[in-house]
């Protein structure tokens, strides 16, 4: 009995940065990770353990806010910046998530159609429709236990590795020893997977989750209104962060080797889709990697659609100062939980339009990574201001971590608009 309460005790304090590390690996993500493996090789693996120190040490600081200051990332800067650039970056987050969303249900749809045969949009309106009836009727704290269980389907990519044959002394020299080509091709492919692996939403997620836990726990306060409990909680969100991004990066990592060993071992150097990249397995890599790639998007695409209409709205009521929070009543909350539905079915819309969802995923992932840079310098610069931390000082550890990894991004977006015009 006590060895079960200390299990039951470990696995409450992962949450927040688990099912925010868990949706990073969404549908869109998953055929931009498959398109790097496929037209590079092995060529972008050792991103994969570059992003990881990065990632933790921007989400972490997103976390630490919202936990601090007991206000989502959006609320904070609205009571520190400009409103018009407030406004402007949540407005682009909006439009982001929504192509997002409809690329994510996309493929859901695809590979749904693909496992079980049927027609691939009206699977992805049920997808749709079902994540918004979750988020706006089921109370948070039930809501964030499933979305716990749906970080499993991760999973089936790190088995899809075990199922193909792996050449691991190339590709432990290609982890850790980083090369980088200095073309168009090549770069605007690196930002784009910098921006679906530290994408802005992930950090007004988590910072809004933490809030949501604050809320749920009668006994917890804003750390900066109690010094107590800022030693637990911080090793929480570390323990928690540290997990999450691990768990994110490992699978971003087995997406793009196992899509350099079979799609650009054999010739295929295009991927049209995450559900593409799961068909074109079948004939390469046999029926058991299909089927977990394949399965794998339905269960990431689940977790990844409320993430992502979630933080737009969430950072929209920060903004415009409205009630926000999964466990409050639809009618208490009428515009948070319209945004939701709003972001959701805009989504399920377009994927009836004649678009092409994976010229528009892409790019929405250069986008994230564009948009990236001024939200991570607000989110930096928020996490040094009294009014919102108190005394809760920002380790040097964070410190470095955060700045590096704007830093990093910003470099990226440089050098891809540098090879644009060159």
């Amino acid at each position: 009995m006590e060895q079960q309460s200390q299990q039951q005790s470990w696995l409450d304090k992962l949450g927040p940065g688990l099912i925010s590390g868990a949706a990073d690996d969404d549908p869109s993500g998953i055929a931009t990770y498959s398109q790097a493996g496929a037209q590079f090789g092995l060529g972008m693996l050792w991103l994969g353990l570059f992003t990881y120190p990065l990632m933790v040490g921007i989400q972490e600081t997103s976390a630490r806010i919202g936990r601090t200051s007991g206000r989502g990332l959006a609320a904070n800067m609205r009571r520190c910046f400009p409103a018009w650039m407030l406004y402007a970056m949540v407005s682009l987050l909006l439009v982001a998530n929504t192509i997002n969303i409809a690329a994510d249900l996309a493929a859901m749809g695809d590979a749904l159609h693909l496992v079980a045969g049927g027609k691939a949009q009206w699977h992805a309106l049920a997808f749709g429709l079902l994540s918004v009836l979750l988020q706006v009727f089921l109370p948070y704290q039930r809501y964030a236990r499933l979305l716990k269980w749906l970080t499993l389907a991760l999973l089936a990519y790190a088995a899809t590795v075990l199922v193909i044959d792996v050449p691991w002394r190339e590709v432990a020299k290609r982890t850790f020893s980083p090369h980088i080509e200095w073309n168009k091709q090549y770069l605007t492919t690196m930002v784009a997977v910098f921006g679906t692996t530290i994408s802005p939403y992930l950090f007004f997620w988590q910072a809004a989750q933490e809030v949501e836990e604050l809320q749920a726990d009668p006994e917890a306060e804003p750390l900066k209104r109690a010094p107590r409990q800022v030693r637990p909680q911080l090793r929480r969100i570390k323990l928690d962060t540290a997990i999450g991004m691990g768990f994110s990066n490992l699978v971003a990592w087995s997406i793009m080797l196992t899509t350099a060993v079979t799609l650009h071992a054999h010739g295929i150097f295009h991927v049209g889709s995450s559900a593409q990249a799961a068909a074109a397995l079948r004939p390469i890599a046999g029926e058991l990697a299909f089927a977990l790639f394949g399965l794998g998007i339905i269960g990431t695409g689940l977790l990844a659609i409320p993430v992502l209409a979630g933080s737009a709205a969430y950072a929209m009521a920060g903004a415009f100062n409205w009630r926000s929070s999964l466990e409050l009543e639809p009618q208490a909350a009428r515009k948070f939980y319209a945004i939701i539905a709003a972001a959701t079915l805009a989504g399920v819309g377009l994927g009836f339009l004649p678009l092409d969802p994976m010229r528009a995923l892409f790019w929405s992932a250069v986008v994230n990574g564009v948009v990236a840079v001024p939200v991570m310098v607000v989110t930096m610069l928020l996490s040094t201001r009294r009014g919102v931390m108190g005394q809760v000082v920002l380790s040097r550890r964070l410190r470095v971590l955060g700045w590096s990894c704007t830093t990093v991004m910003a470099v990226a977006v440089l050098a891809m608009f540098a090879s644009m015009v060159s």
